[in-house]
């Protein structure tokens, strides 16, 4: 099974800070701290490899709290060490 280390789920994370207006750009999906979670999901679903069995999956529209709770889920299952995520979504979705 894959799995993350913090220091790289932080490079992760600040990449896609460092990159939030032209993420927003070009994927105004719904809101800003929308978009930018559910791209830091998606990084984490491919940089894991994970199937289909292993995405987290949404009922209806999701909102930031639903993309929160996904990479919640994701990293609870592939973190290579326990770690606080919320420090960096607190980041990431700080305008």
């Amino acid at each position: 099974m894959a799995v993350i280390t913090e220091a790289e789920f932080a490079r992760i994370s600040q990449g896609v800070f460092d990159d939030r207006d032209l993420i927003f750009k070009h994927n105004p999906m719904g809101s800003r701290e929308e978009t930018l979670l559910w791209m830091l999901m998606s990084c984490l679903v491919s940089y894991l490899s994970l199937d289909d069995s292993q995405t987290p999956c949404f009922t209806g529209r999701p909102d930031a709290e639903t993309f929160r709770e996904a990479i919640r889920f994701i990293l609870r299952n592939h973190s290579a060490t326990n770690f606080e995520p919320e420090p960096y979504l607190d980041k990431l979705t700080r305008e």
